[in-house]
């Protein structure tokens, strides 16, 4: 199986090289540690005596951001040394300017081919690996199997799509899923996918969701709050400000927003929105939405605000959702209405007291979806229509957002600990000297 994996991966990945290479101009960032990606990591020391080295992989900034917890969970043993890969140039320099103090080393992922993954092995020498959330990589795994490495899936999530694709291989899904010493379910859906996909039961804990665990900081005071609102240029002589977030957006939900903002302002609300967008290499796509409407409106990355009575304010930075949700009256999560698929984290919106809109497609995490509806912390809408509608109702009700601001800190709160439960039981499993060195 796997050389037929071999032959298959050098044909596709040249196939896909001009899409790769067109995403990598317009993100920017991959020229540093390029070398990485051919397995040129940096050239580790041994493994000191009666330590272990996990080669731990978050693929982008959302996992780095999610590990952290996760790391310190580890390292509070002190036999544990971690390498910290990522996909991205984004996850890149943000694992360097968080973790570069935490961990043995930080790098980039090698392409999953037998010649650059075996030249990451020799250098990297791990005594155990660890994946994110849904990373199957063939060649890596294979890696870990030859050498007698265990391999580890943390915050494992199996969406509508992955798991229909499985499907149709269930030979391959099985065998990749027997490769884990052992897979922690970010939820009970995950887990039951992950049985019916083969996974022997055994091998697998539903440990929750680590994005819980992410720190957050407490919700702004009023104060707070008020400054952070002037300092993204939102001031109001009159009228009390509302302030609409677009968390995460994709393409054709800024214009559904900004439709949504001229109704609240028709019906004599203040509203003033804020623009987050999944990737911030959209920034051009989206001002030529902002020029277009009459609305006075800044760009992020040209600098600070103006202490002025800006309308409409688009973040095109990386790193700063989660400051600038405290800004937010009510969040709408991107990724989350067609023709857009898969739903981005609703997880710290609901942490800081957010109330949460939604769209149908909130795939890649439905159980966190549901879970948060049924706490009375969001309300999930069909399309662009019954969003607006929802947006003016639920901006005239101050009562219905208090009880749902409540709602979702209640509901953070009640969610936390995952990271803990998964690095006592991954330690506990690890070969000695680590079994009696849990957390």
């Amino acid at each position: 199986m796997i050389w037929f994996y071999r032959l298959l991966y050098l044909p596709a990945l040249i196939l896909a090289l001009p899409y790769y290479a067109l995403r990598m101009w317009r993100r920017g960032g991959y020229r540093k540690s390029f070398q990485h990606r051919f397995g040129r990591f940096h050239r580790l020391p041994p493994v000191p005596k009666g330590k272990q080295r996990i080669w731990l992989q978050a693929v982008s900034v959302g996992e780095v951001l999610a590990i952290g917890p996760l790391i310190d969970a580890l390292q509070q043993s002190s036999h544990i040394e971690i390498v910290l890969t990522t996909t991205t140039s984004t996850g890149y320099a943000e694992a360097r300017k968080r973790y570069s103090d935490n961990v043995l080393s930080i790098g980039i992922f090698p392409l999953d081919f037998w010649l650059f993954q075996r030249a990451a092995w020799s250098r990297v020498k791990p005594s155990a690996i660890v994946l994110t959330e849904s990373e199957l990589w063939p060649e890596h795994l294979h890696q870990a199997r030859k050498r007698k490495i265990p391999a580890y899936l943390v915050n494992a999530r199996i969406s509508d799509t992955s798991f229909r694709r499985y499907q149709k291989l269930p030979t391959l899904a099985r065998r990749m899923l027997k490769k884990f010493s052992a897979i922690y379910a970010a939820s009970e859906l995950d887990h039951s996918r992950l049985t019916q996909l083969g996974c022997p039961a055994e091998r697998i804990r539903s440990t929750g969701s680590i994005k819980f665990d992410v720190s957050i900081g407490q919700p702004h005071s009023p104060e707070e709050r008020k400054a952070l609102r002037q300092s993204l240029g939102f001031l109001s002589q009159e009228l009390p400000l509302f302030v609409l977030l677009g968390s995460s957006t994709w393409p054709g939900e800024e214009a559904i927003l900004l439709q949504a903002q001229r109704a609240l302002i028709a019906s004599g609300i203040d509203c003033r929105l804020l623009l987050v967008p999944r990737h911030a290499e959209r920034a051009e796509e989206i001002v030529s939405l902002l020029k277009a409407q009459e609305l006075t409106w800044h760009q992020r990355s040209s600098g600070q605000a103006t202490p002025t009575d800006l309308r409409i304010h688009l973040a095109d930075t990386t790193g700063e959702l989660t400051r600038l949700t405290q800004a937010a009256d009510l969040a709408f999560i991107g990724k989350s209405l067609a023709p857009n698929q898969g739903g981005q984290t609703p997880i710290e919106a609901a942490g800081l007291g957010v109330p949460i809109l939604m769209g149908p497609n909130m795939n890649n995490f439905k159980d966190v979806a549901r879970s948060l509806v049924n706490a009375g912390a969001a309300l999930q809408i069909e399309n662009s229509e019954e969003l607006i509608h929802e947006i003016l109702q639920l901006a005239q009700d101050a009562h219905a957002l208090a009880a749902m601001q409540q709602a979702g800190l209640k509901w953070h709160s009640g969610n936390r600990g995952s990271s803990q439960r998964i690095a006592k039981h991954l330690l506990a499993t690890l070969p000695e000297p680590l079994a009696k060195n849990q957390v």
